[in-house]
């Protein structure tokens, strides 16, 4: 999950700041999730509160009314009327503001003014502290045009406030305009709004649809005690199907009452299907196996577009999503290519361009990088040792990436753009805490919202080291050691090279931690306890060179197989609990453990799975995620997926289908099946989410730039966001019951951010789900026999091909990863290649075709001692073979 970000200063007018990087509406209407109630102000009866604005209807002039120096303000006709000049980059560039208006903590207050403007403006309205840090009260963005109009806010005082500032931010826009103002009030004793969310239909589907061999299942909310009829719909309005529903009660993550449907005997595919039940009329979906095709590419998508320092292309994203580098040494840039540290920090500058943007935000943090760019490799492993994983959709000219063409799965070249940020962010070899890794860098406060990061003028800073960072490179360097050998030896070199350089370093340094109050400009992502990141760092490490070293640190950790520390149970994998990545490492990729401790390991899997697949059958949302007390966390939305993960690997192993029901399951609770009827994923659904927290992405708070592209994931329901510091969450969320603490406003990061580190297990899922199609996977066309002889040095291994299939393979390639740290050395009847631990079998001239029915024996001699351990799955251009 997420750090709650802090505010964000920016060198404008005197004590005239823009507050946190918070934006959104607390207007009597809201138009984004739902309604506020009329408020009230203080009853009619009763005297009115004390008025907190001086001269606000400007009968005495301008004073105490200040503006930005960039502009003029004079009273016309009553009002305060100012010219803002064209051209201007940001809301906060032009300011109309007052400044010493005392609020109290606890208070309700109404804002209230009237305002037109020559050329429409998009401008934000901000009650806040005017002083560092800026922290705001009300932050919210108003669309103002040329016909003068009332606008309203409400919103409680966090604190109390001996000299708050009113600020009026109307810059922004490329067109001169002038903004005129009257009528502005602000007095307590206001009645807070209630929010009622909108959740449309009480039906509640996968909005995107189902797989034809899949579980096909629906939440019903209603008052209803008794089962209730359901009916599915084709899309010309014929019944597909009918069936009563099965009353489950109240559901405590929602407090709603529910029933749930099933229709899993309906298989004909199709789209515009409907479930219609007590007078409610669900959201259209589809049932096929090709549903997750454009999501696998949509949610990978998400990383090129997040890139710093490179140009984000049009002919890849479109037009609307282009936009030049960021923090490349361009003014107003002052890049990433020579950062120093913050004061007191080092005494070095060093060359940080690249990487990946974090949350929305310009900055770049090592410990949500190493997992996020872990489960995108870990996506293009799997391709290696699961049955039923595809490489083509990862494939070279697969994916939106510039690098087309170069031989290298787009996916690991999406990978190597965080790779190349993690390895710079190394401490240089004759530097104090050489081999460390610097735990994040960004600006030195708070960036803007909306700012898109070519216009960002701040000074970035690299922060100090940290054991987390520095064990988050050596586990993911060690991933890309193996991986990229076979497309480029030389990068696999540097990153093995760093990752055991890391490795070193941390443990001669082994409790350098984050500091938590390293909260200025850029979240802290803290952690206390990295003995997670050892025993990732030493699986993944372990598994790429087998050594010994790493065997032990694994066997002696506490974590080594137990299931509860590694998969918690009201929890999962996140940045701050990184062992399961290094359990699903060893579970599925060849190495050396022995075959007991491979069984523990995977036992390890299972169980977690088991749990997780309970709490599908057991919720009545069928999510697999079920946190102590409902407590729903930052980020709820990735800690499914997590634990989706999980349920996939298992389902990879074993082969049991319950285990990818429930990762449907899992699909169906972000897809719709929730109890506010939302799609998490933009673009994917009736109703999806479209203002999730972002500087670029900023349609809300800018109507000039976009929505989020398709693919991207919000955070999710987080139960703890109305005390957060999220203003848009306190003011609309207080008292909201666990499931429902959600708002699809661009204001509230602590439930509508999106990050890095949540789009990768998106990733990961979408391809998995991809992957299943109809259940079935892909027919098997070929059976692989692998038999090894060992002999006093090595092994002899002979590999026999079979055409199972019905068409001739012309030519073949077979590909599979070797246990352990063998070297082929002698081989025949085939050309054999080893990268690190893949490895590539192509024909020669004479057996260059597979004929249907026909073999084909190869081999080769190792270095390994005893008899070759079997490598598992083995794929024919491809696709996973039959064990012979």
């Amino acid at each position: 999950m997420n750090a709650s970000p802090p505010p964000s200063p920016t060198d404008r007018a005197p004590r005239a700041r823009r507050g946190r990087r918070v934006l959104g509406t607390l207007a009597l209407t809201a138009l984004f999730g739902g309604v506020l109630t009329a408020p009230g102000a203080a009853a009619e009866d009763a005297d009115p509160a004390p008025e907190q604005i001086t001269n606000g209807d400007f009968a005495a002039g301008t004073a105490p009314w200040w503006w930005t120096a960039n502009t003029a303000a004079a009273v016309t006709d009553g009002r305060l009327c100012t010219d803002v000049p064209a051209g201007t980059a940001n809301p906060w560039d032009v300011i109309v503001g007052q400044n010493d208006i005392p609020l109290v903590a606890g208070e309700t207050y109404s804002l209230t003014y009237t305002a037109s403007s020559t050329t429409p403006l998009s401008i934000h309205t901000n009650v806040q502290l005017a002083v560092d840090p800026w922290t705001t009260d009300l932050s919210s963005t108003d669309q103002i045009g040329t016909e003068a109009v009332p606008v309203t806010h409400v919103f409680t005082a966090t604190a109390d406030r001996d000299a708050a500032q009113l600020a009026f931010q109307i810059g922004g826009s490329d067109e001169a305009a002038t903004f005129c103002l009257d009528d502005v009030s602000l007095r307590g004793g206001a009645e807070p709004p209630v929010y009622v969310p909108d959740t449309g239909s009480r039906v509640r589907v996968n909005q995107v649809g189902y797989l034809p061999q899949g579980p096909k299942e629906g939440t019903l909310v209603t008052d209803a005690t008794e089962p209730l009829p359901w009916t599915l719909r084709a899309a010309d309005g014929s019944a597909a199907a009918t069936g009563t529903t099965v009353p489950g009660g109240v559901d405590p993550t929602s407090r709603q009452n529910v029933h749930t449907f099933d229709f899993g005997d309906v298989t004909t595919a199709g789209d515009g299907y409907t479930v219609e039940a007590d007078g409610q009329v669900s959201e259209p979906f589809s049932i096929g196996a090709d549903l997750y095709d454009a999501l696998r590419g949509d949610s990978l998508a998400y990383f090129y577009q997040n890139r710093s320092g490179i140009e984000i292309d049009a002919d890849l994203v479109g037009e609307q999503y282009a936009r030049p580098a960021g923090h490349l040494d361009v003014a107003p840039n002052k890049g990433d290519t020579d950062v120093p540290c913050q004061p007191g920090v080092c005494d070095y500058r060093l060359d940080v361009r690249g990487g990946w943007y974090d949350a929305g935000d310009h900055g770049k943090y090592v410990v949500n990088g190493g997992i996020a760019v872990a489960e995108l490799m870990d996506t293009y492993e799997r391709t290696l040792t699961a049955d039923g994983a595809e490489a083509a959709e990862l494939g070279d000219g697969a994916l939106r990436v510039p690098e087309h063409g170069n031989d290298v799965p787009d996916i690991l070249d999406e990978a190597r753009w965080e790779l190349d940020f993690m390895m710079r962010m190394q401490v240089p070899a004759g530097q104090p805490l050489a081999g460390m890794v610097h735990h994040k860098m960004h600006d030195a406060q708070w960036t803007g919202l909306p700012l898109l990061p070519h216009l960002d003028p701040q000074q970035r800073e690299l922060h100090p080291p940290s054991t987390a960072a520095t064990l988050n490179l050596a586990a993911a360097a060690a991933q890309c050691a193996r991986l990229y050998a076979p497309y480029d030896a030389d990068f696999a070199g540097r990153c093995r090279t760093a990752a055991e350089t890391a490795w070193a370093a941390a443990k001669a340094h082994p409790d350098v931690l984050a500091d938590p109050d390293d909260g200025t400009g850029g979240g802290t992502y803290s952690d206390n306890d990295v003995s997670d990141e050892f025993y990732w760092a030493a699986a993944e490490l372990f598994t790429t060179t087998g050594d010994d070293t790493y065997r032990q640190a694994l066997l002696g950790s506490p974590l080594h197989g137990d299931t509860d520390k590694v998969f918690p149970a009201d929890g999962g994998m996140w940045w701050g609990g990184t062992a399961g990545l290094g359990v699903l490492t060893l579970a599925t990729v060849p190495n050396d453990l022995t075959a007991g401790q491979l069984a523990q390991v995977r036992t390890v899997v299972t169980t977690a799975a088991d749990r997780y697949a309970a709490q599908t059958q057991d919720q009545l949302y069928g999510v697999p995620y079920a946190p102590a007390g409902q407590n729903y966390a930052w980020g709820s939305n990735s800690q499914v997926l997590n634990n989706m993960i999980v349920l996939a690997t298992a389902a990879d192993l074993t082969g049991k289908a319950g285990y990818r029901d429930a990762v449907l399951r899992g699909a169906d609770y972000l897809f719709g099946r929730n109890p506010l009827n939302q799609s998490y994923v933009t673009g994917y659904g009736e109703r999806s989410s479209q203002n999730q927290h972002h500087r670029t992405w900023a349609h809300q708070s800018d109507p000039d730039l976009p929505h989020p592209p398709a693919g991207s994931l919000a955070g999710g329901p987080n139960l703890t966001a109305p005390t957060s510091g999220d203003p848009e969450a306190a003011a609309r969320l207080t008292g909201c019951a666990a499931a429902m603490c959600y708002l699809d406003d661009i204001g509230s990061y602590a439930t509508n951010e999106v990050a890095i580190n949540w789009n990768a297990p998106l990733a990961f899922v979408a391809s998995y789900l991809d992957d299943a199609g109809d259940g079935a996977g892909p027919a098997r066309a070929c059976r692989v026999t692998y038999s090894s002889h060992p002999w006093s040095t090595g092994s002899t291994t002979t590999v026999t091909v079979k055409n199972t299939g019905t068409e001739a393979l012309t030519p073949w390639s077979l590909t599979w990863l070797l246990p352990g740290d063998q070297k082929l050395s002698h081989t025949w009847s085939a050309e054999l290649a080893q990268y690190g631990r893949t490895v590539t079998a192509a024909p020669l001239s004479w057996n260059r075709t597979l004929a249907p029915g026909a073999e084909i024996d190869f081999g080769f001699n190792s270095s390994v001692l005893g008899a070759a351990a079997d490598p598992g799955t083995v794929k024919l251009n491809g696709r996973a073979c039959t064990a012979g």
